[in-house]
């Protein structure tokens, strides 16, 4: 029978192939199983934090660093400058004036230029140097956001919460793309980042966002984050690892998830998922090592049963169906969870959070294929900028 365990022994199934069949199928069908771990405890934690109001809403600092045009630029801005908290100011810095598109800015803004001149140090990290140099001297937080996404209106009461809980170093959201209208790229780099928030939860989290991310001042210049950003390229890596240095947790908060309304091409797509992954080889190999091992057997699992059900091995098929199953309930359970933080966005997620299950098979083959293309190289094109990762890193050490 060919559908029987039976077969796997006969001449058309010989040893080596069953070894090497379960060889990828038997970690696969483990780590899909693990992914819905703790996802329970992550609607809780949403519910819980998102329902939280804060005690204190302390001065805040809001930065922003603008490198030409995003789409969409004037209206995120106009996001950032109309914020439901008391007590803020928007700092938008540039390296130049020309750097800042015309009619962009909105009226409360104050315009920082830093005219940077470190080969160092990445340009984004001398704009945000010069930035908090810069700010009101009753600042107590700086909050850091990205000129591509449109925060909501709670965005900085969301981010300033969990700082006041003990042993916080910092507070970070994430961003969820929601193009509209969308196009088939656009929506799958939605799905394929939805991953890393999916990494989001209760905790002592990761990674910080530089998107959405909060820290007070005072514990800013404490654990001495300006001299961990000095040669850096990547702002948040280099926080993370002062927080982590300094034994501080990292608190996600999903009141601060941020739109990112921008739309983008398949080339963009696969530059824009190889430099991220590359960023997380070099200042994070703990988060690379990890994720490019479970996408080689998670995807070695997949193509090992797909191939295994041809040859008509029916526990192949239930293997294929058992694997993929958690992987794509995890992917609708994180849309469900974005859409419980950005309810501005209920009609987008009634139209598209379909592709958030549904496409997540698919998703996990473009991992692999980007930590494939970032295990070699360390050469990244930023905004109009060329870095080498291994000499700036070196140079950090230096």
């Amino acid at each position: 029978m060919a559908g029987s365990p039976a077969s796997a022994t006969s001449p058309c199934y010989p040893y080596d192939l069953v070894f090497c069949y379960w060889f990828f199928a038997a970690p696969a069908l483990l780590l899909a199983f693990l992914s819905l771990r703790g996802e329970r405890k992550r609607a809780d934690y949403y519910a819980a934090r998102l329902s939280q109001t804060p005690d204190r809403l302390p001065m805040v600092s809001v930065i922003v660093p603008v490198k030409g045009h995003d789409e969409g630029l004037r209206e995120n801005l106009a996001a950032l400058a109309s914020l439901d908290y008391p007590d803020y100011e928007l700092v938008v810095v540039a390296n130049s004036a020309d750097d800042i598109p015309p009619g962009v800015l909105p009226h409360r803004a104050k315009i920082v230029l830093a005219h940077g001149n470190n080969p160092e140090a990445g340009e984004k990290v001398q704009n945000l140097l010069a930035a908090v140099r810069a700010v009101c001297k009753r600042t107590e937080v700086f909050a850091f956001a990205d000129s591509d996404g449109r925060v909501t209106r709670g965005w900085l009461r969301a981010l300033v919460t969990p700082l006041a809980e003990p042993g916080v170093g910092a507070a970070t959201g994430y961003r969820w793309f929601v193009p509209d209208p969308p196009t088939f790229w656009s929506l799958m780099r939605g799905v394929w980042d939805a991953v890393a928030a999916g990494r989001l939860g209760p905790g002592n989290n990761p990674f910080v966002w530089g998107g959405a991310t909060a820290i007070r001042k005072e514990l800013f210049y404490e654990i001495r984050v300006p001299d961990a950003w000095r040669n850096a390229v990547s702002d948040d890596y280099a926080l993370g690892a002062a927080l982590r240095a300094a034994g501080l947790t990292i608190a996600y908060a999903p009141g601060a998830l941020t739109p990112c309304p921008e739309h983008t091409s398949a080339g963009r797509f696969f530059s824009w998922m190889r430099r991220q992954l590359l960023l997380t080889r070099v200042y994070h190999p703990r988060l690379w090592w990890p994720g490019l091992l479970a996408h080689f057997f998670y995807c070695g699992g997949m193509a090992a049963s797909i191939v295994a059900s041809i040859r008509g091995n029916r526990l192949a098929e239930w293997a294929l169906i058992a694997q993929l199953s958690p992987g794509m309930l995890k992917g609708l359970n994180r849309a469900v969870l974005a859409k419980a933080a950005l309810p501005d966005y209920e009609a987008w997620f009634k139209r598209h959070i379909w592709v958030h299950a549904i496409w997540v098979p698919l998703a996990t083959w473009i991992w692999l294929a980007a930590f494939a293309s970032s295990a070699f190289g360390h050469t990244i094109e930023w905004r109009g900028y060329r870095y080498d990762l291994e000499h700036h890193r070196t140079a950090e050490r230096l």
